[in-house]
């Protein structure tokens, strides 16, 4: 029987040794890494890369952080930490080939960590304490590698006492919308028997919002929508009207401006769409004016006018006739979206200064109340990041995008001062080519 002890304890024995040193250096059993566990952050919904160099590899698939190549590149990923305390970070990811130094960094802290596993693993990194709640954004960068690729990451992991109040992008199925951000509206408050005829509103982004990808919708209603977009290589005045329902014919342009381009468009539905290429300017304040009447056949013509003070004269961009459609203009409303999923990490503002009525049979009346909503990313709770309400000008305002916080509660009501001074506008002589 002692002999039986005796070899089972030399076989623990070398079996240790076999097993490898432990942290101290010394021969002793392997310690095992502990188990990391918490609330896993897929950067298939929550990264961007926020700097990378032209012709970069690097994209951020479903999968996660795919292609990490450059040292340049820098991936970003957000996610809101609803109490302050102590946050634990770790990556779940591999190496394909090689090993990677790379660099974490969270807060005012950086870390970095070497990573050499070729198989998925949960790679600890280093805690930070926080103040107050609020958005926080982890960058990972890569310093050195011997491999091809510095990592394939698909999750950041978090946990400790503030990270059991975490909010970020977590449907797969909706990855795409989460990353553009949400949509924000202002829905104006007119009486429903009102026959508005013309709508009126002034809209100017401040310097520096301008961000690519971003549709600055000044005068939309219930089958279109008017305003000015910012695009990765140029400027749009753009005016689109949505087709009836399936069945029902589609929406033609009858009359069109200078330089105005008209074509279909689908994905979000279809329907007509008329843009004219121009170099509005942040910062400046422009003028929308539309118009929706019933044409007596069955249709409603819908047409749009844009006033730039820098040309001193209201430009007509189309008008478009929707069949199976009697009505003048309904659900009149304001938006702000993000257009580019890549951008949906940067802020953008807009601000709305008049806004102005002109019934089929009246006098302009002004509109000075208003509703704050948002899309389906915010309402299903995948970003926190809106805000609309009075601007400092008096007048309203709509902001999205950046990972800013608090949000504003949707679903409020807004109302500004009147201005008192209606639109002077001769509309016998408004521009129609």
């Amino acid at each position: 029987m002692l002999l039986i002890k005796q070899i089972m304890g030399w076989g623990l024995f070398l079996s240790a040794l076999a097993c490898g040193k432990s942290s101290t250096g010394g021969d002793n059993i392997l310690t095992p890494e502990p188990i990391i566990t918490g609330t896993n952050i897929p950067l298939g919904g929550n990264a961007y890369l926020v700097e990378k160099p032209v012709g970069a590899t690097e994209k951020i698939e479903a999968s996660g952080l795919e292609g990490w190549t450059n040292t340049t590149t820098v991936c970003a990923v957000y996610f809101l930490v609803e109490k302050p305390g102590e946050v634990s970070i770790a990556i779940k990811g591999r190496v394909p080939a090689g090993n990677s130094t790379i660099e974490v960094g969270i807060g005012d802290k950086s870390f970095r960590k070497e990573l050499t596993n070729s198989t998925v693993k949960v790679v600890n990194i280093g805690s930070v304490q926080l103040s107050e709640p609020g958005y926080l954004k982890l960058t990972l960068k890569g310093i050195q590698k011997t491999g091809a690729e510095f990592a394939q990451i698909s999750d950041i992991v978090v946990h400790g006492a503030a990270a059991t109040r975490v909010k970020f992008a977590n449907d797969p199925e909706n990855f795409y919308w989460s990353r553009r951000g949400p949509s924000v509206h202002m829905t104006y408050s007119i009486p429903t028997e009102t026959q508005v005829e013309w709508f009126y509103n002034e809209l100017t982004v401040p310097v520096g919002e301008d961000k690519p990808g971003s549709f600055f919708m000044s005068n939309g209603f219930s089958g279109g929508y008017f305003g000015i977009q910012s695009r990765a290589n140029d400027r749009w005045v753009l005016f689109s009207v949505w087709d009836p329902a399936v069945g029902q014919g589609t929406t033609q342009a009858i009359e069109q401006g200078e330089n105005v381009v008209v074509q279909r468009f689908g994905g979000e539905g279809t329907g007509g769409q008329s843009y004219l290429v121009y170099d509005w300017k942040a910062g400046t304040t422009y003028r929308f004016l539309t118009r929706g009447r019933p044409d007596g056949a069955g249709n409603t013509l819908f047409s749009a006018w844009f006033y730039a003070p820098e040309l001193n004269k209201w430009t007509f961009i189309a008008t478009w006739k929707r069949p199976n459609t009697s009505t003048f203009l309904t659900g009149n409303h304001s938006f702000l979206e993000n257009f580019y999923d890549e951008n949906g990490w940067m802020e953008r503002k807009v601000n709305f200064h008049q806004q102005w009525m002109l019934p089929a049979a009246g006098a302009w009346t002004e509109i000075t109340s208003a509703r704050f909503t948002a899309d389906a990313t915010a309402r299903n709770k995948q970003r926190f990041d809106y805000a609309g309400g009075l601007s400092s000008n008096e007048g309203f305002f709509l902001r999205n995008g950046g990972f800013f916080s608090p949000a504003v509660t949707m679903d409020q009501q807004f109302s500004r001062p009147a201005k008192g001074q209606a639109p002077v506008i001769n509309l016998e002589t408004l521009p129609k080519k």
